[in-house]
């Protein structure tokens, strides 16, 4: 049926479209009809961009990290230097519409796939600001490489503190984060603020081996799904000494393996999470390549904190709250943070 449609189409159509097109839109809108935000089709070159990305390489963008929300996409982080920050998007702005199309209730990585694009070229975003007040801008994509991992030493009464900062729970994020945190306590740093905010996720095991620097044993996630049986994810020991306190800092962006870390280190009683709710997802997906060299990027499970909670719309609350003011030059959740650590005794 579907290349008998495909067919007539090809063929009578008052214009000429390729068929690649037509069998492209075809699989897209298959996934697309289960409803799921987190679901996609991504064709042979969406998914070489995907895995650069995913692994820390560079791909074609405007520079921000956004959430699904019901008017469009949350922008919950912007890199610095790129096309978004030049062109004035922040941090709480609300992408509604690209190119003229309203992107409200579209699956968020469908929302996010039309953004990105060839190096050089444009796309014209439709922003609705906090206040409600909304614009239209056009935005140049160029090639991006967001930095991974991000650490630096502060010092508050006296005491050293660590900030490290994690993007994306992509391949080898653990590595790159324990060299990171390692340093940070090398120099001196009596306790660690691990930022998570506007990280959206990334690779499970991942998540397993993150939270792992900071927990040395113990349950980390468990999963189940309709087709696989339920799996139980353990820390893989080597942590860090337990006496080094250690607060998460979350978001709104903070979603999938970030949360699953931010759970586990609560559940354990390792860490103090402080800021504002989490995104909440409690599902994960499964790439699965295709024929045609594209992939199905499927949710297959749902996975559950040490404490038996899934997140599926339950956000983690954090235990002490605190939120940045984008208006101000200062960061007031990140001063928090610190404080935190300090009354915890580092």
């Amino acid at each position: 049926m579907k290349d008998e449609l495909i067919d007539t189409i090809e063929q009578d159509y008052y214009k000429k479209v390729p068929r690649s097109s037509l069998e492209t839109a075809s699989l897209k809108g298959i996934v697309a009809s289960l409803g799921d935000q987190f679901s996609r089709y991504l064709t042979p070159d969406e998914s070489k961009s995907f895995n650069t990305e995913l692994n820390g390489g560079e791909f074609a963008g405007i520079g921000v990290s956004v959430v699904p929300e019901k008017r469009g996409l949350l922008v919950t982080n912007v890199i610095p230097g790129s096309p978004a920050e030049k062109a004035g998007i922040k941090q709480a702005d609300v992408i509604t519409g690209v190119n003229g199309t309203s992107i409200a209730g579209a699956a968020a990585r469908t929302a996010s796939d039309k953004i990105r694009g060839k190096p050089g070229t444009s796309v014209q975003l439709t922003i609705a600001a906090p206040s409600g007040k909304t614009r239209t801008l056009s935005v140049k994509r160029a090639k991006l490489q967001a930095p991974l991992t991000e650490s630096r030493l502060v010092t508050r009464k006296g005491v050293k503190l660590g900030v490290a900062e994690l993007s994306s729970f992509g391949e080898g994020a653990h590595g790159k984060l324990r060299e990171q945190v390692d340093k940070l306590l090398g120099q001196g740093a009596k306790g660690i603020v691990l930022d998570l905010r506007g990280n959206g996720g990334g690779l499970l095991q991942e998540g397993r081996l993150v939270a792992s620097i900071f927990v040395n044993k113990g349950l980390i996630v468990s999963t189940n799904g309709r087709t696989s049986p339920e799996q139980k994810l353990y820390a893989t020991g080597g942590a860090i000494s337990p006496k080094i306190p250690v607060v998460v800092l979350v978001d709104g962006g903070t979603a999938s393996a970030s949360e699953i870390v931010t759970g586990a280190l609560r559940d354990h009683n390792r860490a103090t999470v402080v800021g504002t709710h989490t995104f909440g997802k409690g599902v994960f997906q499964q790439i699965e390549p295709l024929s045609n060299g594209g992939v199905l990027d499927i949710t297959v499970g749902r996975f559950f904190l040490p404490n038996g909670e899934n997140l599926a719309g339950h956000p983690i609350q954090p235990q002490v709250k605190a939120q940045d003011n984008p208006h101000t030059t200062r960061d007031e959740a990140l001063d928090t943070a610190l404080q935190t650590l300090l009354s915890k005794g580092a």
